[in-house]
C-alpha cells in the first residue's frame, strides 16, 4: 500500500487540502467582512499547487469549478484552469499489482505488450499504452486505488468550502451545483458506464465525418479498468498554433457538430470539453478520448434551449419565461429574467449573428465575457440571488468550455448557419424516440 493510500497518508492529504480550501474561504471572508486586503493572485497560485499535487477527485472538482461562471473569483479560475492532467502517476510495481487485481494473475499474458510508464496521468486514473494479442494498439485506463472513498471525502470538503463561500456571497446558491458535481463524479468512477457512453457516442456519431471514437475492449475491462483502442493525434493547442485558418475552421466546424449533434438530436452532451479530451489526427479527424462525464437530458430541456434562442431572436418575453421554467429555474421575476437574458444573449450571441465571425467579438472596449459576468453577478445579488437548476450546471459549462476551444482555434465561421442546420427540423417527440433507442443499443444505465 502506498503512503497516499494509508490512513495516515489520507489524513495528511485532507489536512493539506482542507487547509487550502479553508484558507480560500477564510481569506475571501476576511476581505469581504473585515476589509483585510489579500493577494488573490498569490493565494490562487498556492491553492493550485495544493490541489495539483493530489491524485483524485478534488483536482477534477477544481477543473469543473474553474469553468462554471461565478463559482470562484477570476484570479482563482485563471490558476485552477491549468489543472489539466498533471497528477503524479503510479509507479510500475504498484500498477502491476493493480492490474493483477483487475484482470487476474495472468493479466500480462492477455496483452502482446503493456508499457510500464503511463502515457498520461489524470485526476481519477492513468492511461498506459498497450498492444492487443492481435496487434491492435490499445489504451488502458487504470483507476487510482480507493477512489470511491476519496470522492466522498473530497465532496465533503467541497461542500464545506462552497458553503463558506456562499456565506461570503449569496448571489448563486451552490446546493444544486454541488449535487450535480457529486452525481457526475460518482458516475465517472464506474468505467463500465464510461464504456457504455463510448458505445453511445460511436452510435450517435457513426455517420458524422471527421470524428473518431475509441472502441472499448470488454474482455480487458472492469469497473475500474477501461481498455480501448488507441487513437493517434496531436494536442489541439499544438494544432492551433501552426495550422492555417482554413484548417482551424475545419476543426471548429467538426467540433461544433461533434458536441451538438448529440445534444440536439439525442439530448446527450459531453460535459467535460477541456483541451486534454481530444486530439487531431494527421487527416484532421478529431479524436474524442474521454467519456466519463456525459449528461443525458430530457427532451423538454433541449426544447427549452431552442426556445430561449427564439425568445432572444424575437424579443419574446413569454417564450423566455417558458424556457427558463422548462430548465427548472422555477418562478422568476421579470427583472431577474431580464438579467439572465443579458447573459444568455452573450452565450447565444454567435448563433444569433448570421455571418462568418470569431466566436467572441467585442462590440465595444471592455465588452467581454468577464465584465458581463461581473455586471450580471451584481444585478443577481441585488435581486436576492438565484439557485441554478442541476441540469443547467453542465450545459452552461459545456457551452463555455467549447467556446474556449473555438477561441484557441481562432476560428472564423458562420455559427448561425451551423446551429440552424441542427434545430430547424427539431421535434421533441422524434428526439425522445431517437434517445430511447440509442441509450438501449449502447446499454447506458
Amino acid at each position: 500500500m502506498s503512503d497516499d493510500d494509508s490512513f495516515s497518508g489520507r489524513v495528511r492529504r485532507y489536512a493539506r487540502v482542507g487547509g487550502a480550501m479553508g484558507g480560500l474561504a477564510a481569506r475571501l471572508a476576511g476581505e469581504r467582512y473585515l476589509g483585510v486586503p489579500i493577494d488573490r493572485e498569490r493565494h490562487a497560485a498556492d491553492l493550485k499547487m495544493a490541489l495539483g499535487g493530489i491524485k483524485g477527485p478534488l483536482m477534477k472538482v477544481a477543473q469543473l469549478l474553474a469553468t462554471i461562471p461565478d463559482a470562484l473569483p477570476e484570479e482563482y479560475v485563471r490558476e485552477l484552469i491549468q489543472l489539466q492532467a498533471n497528477a503524479p502517476a503510479m509507479g510500475w510495481p504498484f500498477v502491476r499489482r493493480r492490474m493483477m487485481g483487475e484482470l487476474g494473475p495472468d493479466w500480462q499474458g492477455r496483452f502482446a505488450g503493456f508499457e510500464h510508464v503511463a502515457a498520461r496521468a489524470a485526476s481519477l486514473g492513468q492511461v498506459h499504452r498497450a498492444v492487443a494479442l492481435d496487434g491492435t494498439p490499445l489504451a488502458s485506463k487504470l483507476q487510482y486505488p480507493e477512489m470511491a472513498s476519496a470522492v466522498e471525502a473530497d465532496l465533503r470538503q467541497l461542500k464545506l468550502a462552497m458553503g463558506l463561500y456562499e456565506r461570503y456571497d449569496r448571489t448563486v446558491s451552490t446546493a444544486e451545483i454541488h449535487a450535480e458535481i457529486a452525481d457526475r463524479l460518482r458516475e465517472e468512477l464506474d468505467y463500465r458506464r464510461e464504456a457504455a457512453h463510448m458505445l453511445l457516442y460511436r452510435e450517435i456519431l457513426k455517420d458524422e465525418p471527421g470524428v473518431a471514437v475509441p472502441r472499448p475492449i470488454a474482455e480487458l475491462s472492469t469497473g475500474r479498468l477501461l481498455t480501448m483502442t488507441w487513437l493517434d493525434g496531436q494536442p489541439i493547442l499544438d494544432f492551433a498554433a501552426t495550422a492555417p485558418l482554413g484548417a482551424r475552421n475545419e476543426i471548429a466546424l467538426r467540433m461544433f457538430r461533434i458536441w451538438y449533434v448529440p445534444f440536439y438530436y439525442y439530448g446527450v452532451i459531453h460535459g467535460d470539453p477541456h483541451l486534454g479530451n481530444y486530439t487531431v489526427a494527421p487527416d484532421h479527424t478529431v479524436n474524442l478520448l474521454d467519456f466519463g462525464c456525459v449528461r443525458v437530458f430530457p427532451p423538454s430541456f433541449v426544447k427549452g434551449v431552442i426556445d430561449l434562442y427564439h425568445a432572444l431572436e424575437r424579443n419574446d418575453q413569454e417564450l423566455a419565461v417558458e424556457a427558463y421554467r422548462s430548465w427548472g429555474f422555477g418562478e422568476l421575476s421579470r427583472e431577474m429574467i431580464a438579467v439572465l437574458n443579458r447573459w444568455a444573449a452573450f452565450v447565444y450571441g454567435p448563433l444569433l449573428d448570421n455571418r462568418a465571425r470569431m466566436i467572441q467579438e467585442r462590440a465595444r472596449p471592455g465588452a467581454d465575457g468577464r465584465s458581463l459576468v461581473d455586471d450580471v453577478h451584481r444585478d443577481i445579488r441585488r435581486l436576492g440571488g438565484i439557485a441554478p437548476p442541476r441540469a443547467f450546471v453542465f450545459m452552461d459549462r459545456a457551452a463555455i468550455g467549447l467556446g474556449s476551444v473555438f477561441l484557441h482555434l481562432k476560428a472564423k465561421i458562420n455559427w448561425h448557419r451551423l446551429f440552424h442546420e441542427l434545430i430547424d427540423d427539431f421535434d421533441e417527440g422524434v428526439l425522445a424516440e431517437r434517445q430511447r433507442k440509442a441509450l438501449k443499443r449502447a446499454g447506458v444505465p
